[in-house]
């Protein structure tokens, strides 16, 4: 569980979706689960959760029967009603009974297993839980709203209705409806029946107002306490005496009924008060819930919603017209700024009757019904969790974007709000996906969006946001504050300080803004970049950005995967880091003020690949290159995540400790400098998408997601120390994806259907979207309440006409027609093409059978009408026109070819015929039949008005546009223009775009195509009718590519780029996919288009891919392509045989197939044999001495960072075989001070991991005559050369040190019984833990196995073995040699540095320790400290607190600057190399001396070295264990 938790919204428009029971424990439905919030009347707690519904719950309520509180059902629309135990949050039943849609629940207080639910259909379903039955009723055929069962009568039940009717029914008479109140008009929102049992007569209507109606309503409330004793002492029945009931309706009215006479006895009128609440966007039209409480400590009150989220407490009592108290009206700012769905009552500690209310401002409030004021908010979230951010100068401000288009600035330190927050809302209007506190300027925190927005919001203020001019074309992925770059120049003008704002999108591209003057323009910093490093090939889409703290090193994340590091201001690359293979998602430096400076160039990265990479940078920045650096190798690889990386957080309280969160639902915490996972958090139930460490507590860490919650955790009581193994990320997506079908069929339904129980705005998808964190996947914006009004008072009959009647319009046109444009235009419609085409066939084959042709509509129907009068009326048309055309004179109110004489318009002259088609043509107009019209008036030989009228109407047609140019060429290409737009309408883009080039309109049919992303018909266009040079077609390549490549369709998409003249961008999209066939081809590509620096980069990846698998011909091939790779061609032979060499030992496992015949390993030497193959394969020589230096620099510019225990040992012979390689190059150009430094290098990486078997069969390889072979390379040594004569001092004292051991074990092994191998090597690992920081695996007897005396042995030894032992004389005097050679490891002057080193480390821990003590003592609040947790565990038990008591933290201090001057003193040859331990060694020797012939001497000046510089407690321990009371004596007295 969580520390803290903000919970997803409650769900809105449900009439009962949250209940409280007599614990304390409040739930409620937020999108498919049930939150569970354990209440008090100071603050609530967030106790767990209910998982289990598939889609949104819609109803939620607990059992109040005594002894079974901890019981509860939801409802939800995915037709299940569940019955829950919320003590152990486990489902107990469910059933599925309804066949519609939920939309109310209630658990019957009196009978404890019955649970009650009602869908849109009208149904009423009685569910059983113990015996698991269920009974359905059907009383009215209408859309339930809510209901509730009496609190006096088992078997009554009151159901309200969409239309506003509500009914009393009696279960144990099914269908029986006992009352039917009618009196609202319009929804039943929430009904709630009276406490207390019983009523009295009341008899006048509620509707009259009268006087006597309020006298007596009063004088029956007043009567209540009366009525309850009497029905508590059995001197009335209350299913005789009947029971009040409240209900709540979308009529701005709350009325009180009598269920006993079944009329209305009280009507509330709703007051029109004055909006309190703030945070609303004026602009958005209010809509009214009404929902209704009667607490149970108070049966004279009832308490309602209002207009804009206050709430009322109306006093039955009370007379006069105003009845109602105002929750809340003591201070401002305490009610809900929305309307409220939900209010449930409780009372908890001291008998205090508490109300908690839901609100659609996403808030859940407190009341305390005695004062009527808010004891406590808690803010909820209505979207994904996109961004968190702490505030560098309010510390503790923690500011949260999410997608229900609000910012909240949660104050996590308030003490006594625990929930303190803040919201901001204006200007804002999209999801909120990036965040950022300016570093210095309190309260000034950025902001980006999902449609491409940037601001500045002023958190302690009122003010609205500044938003920028320039607005990004896609969601804004980060928002950072940083040093300004040219173009931009500001700073040090009063308070304006020197620092910019820099915003990075989904489009690729990073504004740099002026925070002082956002109504400028933004600039694009890639000119810079170009500029100033001289590129000319398209650079990568940017996906992030992070400066480093210093401001002077600016790191971009690339969709390409790369990451390039800049120098401010001017930003020249510095270098490129080739890590990861996919988009970059997050970049995030380590923090500068950490106890190692090395630390502070850390910067790690994380991918869709789900692993993280960490690089130091140290050298790049400390010693920048002439020509940009190429960084392969990552200095850590942190794996264990199974999908992409979201975001990435240092802990600034430690030393390279990060915490990444991922698509896996989980938030790993990393110990970077061991490579090792520190724990593994798992409380979310979806992916996480952002991550923060508490800027005040070491142990917390702050993580948001798409399961709308932030979470506050604890490091140190997590569980779990990895991510889940397996493919839980993938199982996780296929279930959301099927989630997400059935979902979007519901919504649907419920769109068309019901208007009560509309989803909730902000509920997500689970689909996984194209974007760096998936924005966009919630199912539409969260605050468009205005059209889900529309929609709930449409109803369903608005919903459907909209498709009937694009159905019936779409019916007209010629499927045919349809089909081919949508084949042409690229569309994927072969499913609708079949189902067309059979529907076509079966038309023709109805068509044939013989039917009564059909006679087609007449043009001129209201003269043909008129043709069908009686014979009377038409022989009087005959005398009408006669008199017309021979008598000249009209007839009184005649108009030939108007109204009731327009049939005359046909025998008239032509002005009566034009009279006849104006009537006709409005005739057809009125009635649809637009072409009609048109007809008409073409025939006129008006041919621009029926252009005008088609255009007008969107019916033009081919012949209309072949017909405009004889009304001109205006008119013509008016039309044209028109036609093409009616195409666009109707998805007829080739078409349209062919009409434009009728018009000589090139660029724009090219733009249309463009548009509709129908790339390759535009190009094609393009080619065919414009310049070969010019610009739009390479943009039309550049484009379709980059569509491509998002798409996966790599190929495709390099060809557009090699058509485009982007040959570098083509062979980057090749390599994307990243297996070796695809790198190979790139980099082959590249080399073909003149890349070579690209090709080098990309054959040698191609080449580390083939090694990973060892196969080494095919490697060598790719770096034979490339001149440039001649050092790696080295490097990987060197490699191979060094495998080859450790092939017959158990470190690795042979398994290459494909490997080259080279000559095996000669006897003088692995480095001989490596020369020869390198002059025979590669033609090298010594003589070229330029050559080699060139390709010692080329290997030595590689990055071979210092290795770790963790390091696999593919990784670690890898490592080596670059030091050997360097060696014998070295050796090759007679540098062999250089060549002696990098043997040192691999022995002592084979000491640091650990491998010191591995070490010993690396000294075999480079020393096979031991010592002696150190003795030649010093033979060529300048004597003067102190570093390289101290270089070869370590290499014999490395060499010593594992002879000292062989022989330890060889003595110990020799004054023992004879046992089998297997025995020894159990006694050698019993006793292993006792050893001086010894091998490992080489080993000698543990500190515990002492010799024998020598009389024990005589005994044990059989005298066959005494006789043997004449015989082994020359081995035991070889053994004293080996002895005398051993000296070598007792070199003073490193004695001394390690002593001192020593010294200063036990000094540092005894200052940790006091710190610790002094903090301990402070209080209990630092006892979880993680860092004074682990100064505990490791003070020594037999050195308790040291002698803090007796030490003063100046002294310590004063100590360390002691040691410091000591070490200062030693020469800088003797710090630089690395040197075996020499108190370990003069112990070892120390204790062989008991079994073995130890040169006195040698003794002495091992003893002497203990008793000078053995004076730690470790090593004083180890004295007490290795030697005889003897020396352990003399090492004593020598201390004391």
């Amino acid at each position: 569980m969580p520390e803290r938790l903000l919970p997803a919204s409650p769900n809105w428009y449900c009439s009962r979706s949250s209940d409280a029971n007599a614990k304390g424990v409040f739930g409620f439905g937020a999108k498919n689960s049930v939150y569970l919030i354990s209440i008090t009347s100071s603050s609530p707690v967030v106790v767990g959760e209910l998982i289990g519904h598939r889609e949104r719950v819609s109803g939620f309520t607990f059992c109040h029967y005594l002894g079974q509180e901890d019981l509860c059902a939801s409802s939800s629309d995915d037709g299940t009603v569940k019955i829950w135990d919320c003590e152990r949050k486990i489902m107990l039943k469910e059933h599925r009974a309804h066949q519609s849609t939920i939309t109310a629940l209630h658990w019957s207080p009196l009978e404890k297993d019955l649970v009650v639910s009602g869908d849109e259909k009208g149904v009423v379903v009685c569910y059983w839980h113990n015996r698991n039955d269920t009974q359905s009723f059907f009383p009215e055929p209408r859309n339930v709203f809510c209901l509730s069962c009496s609190p006096h009568n088992e078997n009554y039940i009151a159901v309200g209705y969409k239309d506003g009717m509500i009914i009393v029914i009696d279960i144990s008479k099914k269908n029986e409806v006992v009352h039917r109140l009618r009196g609202h008009d319009d929804e039943v929102h929430a009904l709630a029946w009276c406490p207390e049992p019983g009523e009295e007569a009341l008899h006048s209507r509620p509707e009259e107002g009268t006087e006597m109606e309020t006298h007596q309503t009063r004088q029956h409330f007043s009567s209540l306490q009366l009525s309850n004793f009497e029905v508590n002492n059995g001197l009335l029945g209350g299913c005789e005496r009947g029971c009040y009931l409240a209900s709540g309706s979308k009529d701005q009215t709350v009325r009180v009924w009598s269920t006993a006479k079944g009329k209305g006895v009280m009507t509330l009128k709703l007051p029109f008060l004055k909006r309190r609440g703030a945070g609303v966007d004026p602009g958005v039209k209010e809509r009214l819930w009404l929902t209704v409480n009667w607490p149970k400590g108070h049966p004279t009150h009832i308490v309602s919603s209002c207009f804009g989220g206050e709430l009322l407490s109306w006093d039955l009592m009370k007379n006069g017209k105003q009845k109602w108290t105002l929750l809340g009206s003591a201070s401002e700012g305490q009610t809900h700024s929305r309307i409220v769905f939900n209010m449930t009552s409780v009372c908890v500690e001291d008998n205090r009757e508490l109300l908690i209310s839901i609100s659609m401002d996403r808030e859940i409030k407190c009341w305390d019904l005695s004062t009527l004021e808010c004891c406590w908010t808690l803010p909820s979230l209505g979207g994904f969790v996109y961004a968190l951010t702490f505030s560098p100068v309010d510390t503790g401000s923690l500011a949260v974007g999410v997608g229900d288009n609000m910012i909240r600035v949660w104050s996590t330190l308030s003490i006594q709000n625990k929930h303190d927050t803040k919201t901001f809302w204006q200007g804002i209007k999209s999801k909120v996906t990036a965040l950022s506190w300016h570093t210095l300027k309190e309260g000034s925190l950025a902001f980006g969006t999902d449609d491409g927005k940037v601001g500045i919001y002023e958190a302690y203020s009122n003010k609205p946001p500044q938003i920028s001019s320039t607005y990004h074309r896609k969601t804004v992925y980060t928002v950072a504050w940083g040093p300004p770059i040219p173009p931009l120049t500001f700073g040090g003008d009063g308070d304006k300080l020197s620092v910019a704002l820099y915003s990075c999108a989904g489009e690729g591209v990073i504004f740099q803004h002026n925070p002082w003057k956002l109504a400028g323009e933004a600039s694009d910093i890639d000119k810079v970049i170009r500029d100033t490093n001289g590129i000319k090939h398209k650079l990568s889409p940017h996906t992030d950005l992070s400066w480093k703290p210093d401001g002077k090193i600016l790191a971009i994340g690339n969709e390409d995967g790369s990451v390039d590091v800049f120098q401010a201001p001017n930003l020249k690359l510095l270098c490129t880091i080739q890590q990861h293979h996919k988009i970059i998602n997050v970049i995030c430096w380590h923090h500068e003020h950490g106890s190692q400076s090395d630390l502070g160039y850390l910067i790690a990265s994380g991918s869709s690949n789900a692993i993280v990479y960490v690089h130091n940078l140290k050298t790049v920045i400390e010693s920048p290159p002439e020509s940009p650096a190429l960084i392969t190798e990552p200095y850590r690889s942190l794996v264990g995540h199974t999908a992409k990386i979201t975001s990435l957080a240092w802990s600034p309280h430690h030393d390279g400790r990060l915490v990444s969160v991922c698509y896996d639902g989980t938030a790993q915490v990393w110990d970077v400098p061991q490579e090792e996972a520190v724990c593994n958090y798992r409380g979310h139930k979806g992916r996480l998408l952002c991550v923060q460490w508490s800027p005040v507590d070491p142990d917390v860490v702050w993580t948001g997601g798409d399961d709308f919650t932030v979470q506050e955790w604890a490091v140190s009581k997590q569980e779990h120390t990895k991510p889940p193994k397996g493919k839980k990320g993938i199982d996780l997506e296929k279930k959301r994806s099927s989630q997400q079908k059935v979902k979007a069929k519901k919504k649907k339904k419920q769109m068309t259907s019901k208007a009560g129980s509309k989803p909730q705005d902000g509920e997500v998808t689970n689909g996984e979207g194209e974007g760096r964190h998936s924005v966009g996947l919630e199912e539409g914006p969260s605050d468009l309440e205005e059209e889900e009004e529309k929609e709930r008072e449409a109803g369903p009959q608005a919903t459907m006409s909209t498709p009937i009647a694009a159905a019936s319009k779409e019916s007209n046109r010629p499927v045919d027609r349809i089909v081919s444009e949508k084949i042409q235009n690229g569309g994927k419609a072969f499913a609708f093409v079949k189902r067309e085409v059979v529907k076509e066939e079966r038309k023709r084959e109805k068509q044939e059978i013989p039917v009564k042709k059909r006679k087609p509509r007449s043009l001129l129907p209201l003269s043909t009408t008129m043709d069908h009068r009686p014979k009377e009326e038409l022989q009087q048309d005959c005398l009408t026109l006669a008199a017309i055309r021979h008598s000249k004179v009209l007839p009184s109110q005649c108009v030939p070819g108007s109204g009731d004489h327009i049939q005359l318009g046909l025998f008239g002259d032509r002005k009566a015929l034009y009279q006849m088609f104006e009537e006709e043509g409005k005739s057809h107009i009125e009635g649809g039949h637009y072409d009609s019209a048109i007809y008409l008036l073409l025939w006129k030989g008006d041919i621009t008005g029926a252009l005008q009228m088609a255009t007008e109407k969107g019916e033009l047609t081919d012949h209309l546009v072949s017909i405009a140019p004889m009304a001109g060429y205006q008119v013509w290409s008016r039309t044209v223009e028109a036609f093409v737009k009616q195409l666009c309408f109707q998805e007829q883009f080739v078409k349209a775009a062919s009409y434009l080039l009728s018009i000589h309109k090139v660029y724009e049919a090219v733009e249309l195509l463009r548009s509709r992303q129908l790339y390759r018909e535009a190009i094609a266009l393009s080619k065919a009718r414009l310049c070969p040079e010019d610009p739009v077609l390479k943009d039309l390549y550049t484009a379709w590519a980059a569509i491509l490549e998002k798409d996966g369709h790599y190929s495709t998409a390099a060809k557009c780029y090699l058509a485009a003249d982007s040959a570098f961008d083509a062979a980057k999209v090749i390599a994307k996919k990243g297996d070796v066939v695809s790198l190979r081809a790139a980099a082959e590509l590249a080399l073909i288009v003149g890349e070579k620096d690209l090709s080098h980069s990309l054959s040698l990846r191609c080449a580390k891919e083939l090694l990973s698998v060892q196969d080494w011909l095919a490697a060598q091939e790719v770096l034979q392509t490339q001149e440039s790779l001649l050092g790696h061609q080295l490097l990987f032979c060197t490699n191979e045989l060094l495998w080859k060499s450790l092939a017959d030992t158990a470190l690795i496992t042979w398994s290459s197939t494909s490997a080259h015949s080279w000559m095996a390993i000669a006897d003088d030497g692995f480095l001989t044999a490596v020369s020869e193959v390198w002059v025979k394969e590669f033609g090298i020589s010594p003589i070229d001495s330029e050559k080699l230096k060139l390709l010692h620099q080329q290997l030595k510019s590689m990055e071979n960072p210092p290795a770790t225990v963790n390091v696999p040992i593919k990784q670690l012979l890898f490592h080596l075989s670059v030091d050997l390689t360097l060696t014998l190059l070295s050796a090759l150009a007679g540098s062999w001070g250089e060549m002696l430094e990098e043997m040192l290098c691999a022995l002592s990486r084979c000491r640091d991991t650990g491998h010191f078997i591995l070490m010993k069969e690396i000294c075999g390889l480079l020393f096979p005559k031991g010592t002696e072979s150190i003795s030649n390379f010093k033979g060529k040594l300048d004597l003067t050369d102190e570093k390289s004569i101290s270089a070869a001092q370590s290499l014999e004292a490395f060499i010593c040190y594992l002879k000292l051991y062989e022989l330890w074990w060889t003595s110990s092994s020799e004054h023992t019984p004879l046992l089998p191998e297997e025995t020894i090597a159990a006694s050698t690992a019993a006793s292993h833990n006792d050893e001086p920081n010894g091998p490992d695996h080489i080993g000698g007897a543990g500190a515990e196995d002492e010799a024998p005396d020598d009389e024990c042995s005589a005994k044990e030894i059989p005298d066959v073995l005494a006789s043997a032992a004449e015989q082994e004389k020359p081995e035991r005097l070889e053994k004293a040699q080996c002895v005398l050679t051993c000296k070598a490891c007792l070199s003073e002057p490193h004695a001394m540095l390690q002593a001192c080193e020593r010294a200063k480390a036990e000094v540092q821990h005894r200052l940790s320790n006091m710190v610790y003590h002094h903090l301990k003592n402070q209080g209990d609040q630092h006892k979880d400290h993680p860092a004074a947790t682990q100064t505990e565990n490791d003070t020594p038990a037999s050195e308790p607190a040291l002698s803090e008591e007796h030490a003063s933290l100046p002294s310590l201090i004063a100590l360390v600057s002691e040691h410091n001057k000591q070490l200062a003193e030693i020469p800088e040859h003797v710090k630089e190399h690395p040197f075996p331990d020499v108190m370990e060694c003069c112990l070892i020797l120390l204790h062989m001396a008991r079994t073995s012939e130890i040169p006195v001497d040698l003794q002495k000046e091992a003893l002497a070295l203990v008793q000078k510089y053995g004076t730690t407690h470790a090593l004083r321990k180890a004295c007490q264990k290795f030697l005889t009371p003897d020396c352990t004596g003399e090492v004593q007295c020598t201390e004391d």
